[in-house]
């Protein structure tokens, strides 16, 4: 049985998690500078090719468009790490939330694979070859987090899963003060429907995020510009944002599951073999 001492054990593991993400030290305030010179040393050309493929985005919080993940190949992946079949999203509500962690977690490790190769292949061709790079792992973590949200149960297909998603997108790379309005406005989107349109008034969605988002490996992709030696760097990068986002989504994703479970009483057993 999923108790409710486990269920309480869980969540305060994840906000201890949320607190310990709260902290920005010195160094990376400096590692995020090199965004900056990047982006004046950038040709003009690629930044408008980086900011048209950005705008394709700016879409997915209005509709979601060519972004949107299909719940079948999840529920089909769900099968393949449990043996459970999975038909549609509300059977994931008498699931343990300890299996759909693991699950996230497998989940990680297979997009972690792709966008460690998505980094290798773009950075052969240095700074031309990262006006491709970043739209791409933008995609990836998109992708990423919607499948998490379906594994816990949750449609992206709704305009208010996919404003916590950019939220979840975003508190992956915030600092001190982004991370706690984040997780305020995180708990607005869970606990009331009025609130949660005022976040996507507030959010502007897609531009805050992207600016933040890649601001923050802004240093990374800055030795990425090397042809060559950027294979290196460009896999390192979107590995470690990768895992840190699946990290965030799944731990964002658990909370707000054992919260609805723990308010409901609604604690599913266990199945035995």
């Amino acid at each position: 049985m999923e108790s409710k001492e486990y269920l309480l054990n869980e969540l305060k593991q994840i906000e201890k998690w949320e607190k310990d993400q709260k902290g920005l030290w010195f160094w990376e305030r400096i590692t995020r500078l090199p965004f900056k010179l990047l982006d004046k040393v950038t040709p003009k050309f690629i930044q408008n090719k980086i900011g048209t493929l950005l705008d394709e985005i700016g879409g997915y919080i209005q509709n979601g468009g060519q972004y949107l993940s299909k719940e079948e190949s999840v529920f089909q992946f769900y099968e393949k790490q449990t043996g459970r079949m999975i038909h549609e999203l509300a059977d994931f509500k008498t699931i343990p939330v300890e299996e759909m962690k693991n699950v996230s977690l497998e989940l990680a490790n297979k997009r972690k694979s792709a966008a460690t190769l998505q980094g290798a292949s773009t950075g052969i061709g240095g700074i031309f070859t990262l006006a491709i790079d970043i739209p791409a792992i933008l995609a990836i973590s998109l992708k990423t987090l919607q499948e998490i949200a379906i594994i816990h149960g949750y449609d992206p297909k709704d305009k208010e899963e996919r404003v916590f998603i950019l939220k979840c997108l975003q508190f992956s790379t915030s600092d001190y003060v982004g991370k706690e309005a984040i997780l305020n406005d995180l708990a607005a989107i869970s606990d009331d429907k009025m609130k949660s349109r005022e976040v996507i008034s507030q959010i502007q969605g897609w531009r805050e995020v992207t600016l933040t988002f890649t601001e923050s490996f802004g240093w990374k992709k800055l030795f990425q510009m090397v042809p060559i030696a950027g294979i290196i760097f460009g896999a390192f990068a979107n590995r470690s944002m990768i895992n840190d986002l699946a990290e965030t989504g799944t731990m964002l994703y658990q909370k707000r599951r054992i919260v609805e479970r723990l308010k409901s009483n609604t604690i599913p057993t266990i199945e035995s073999e």
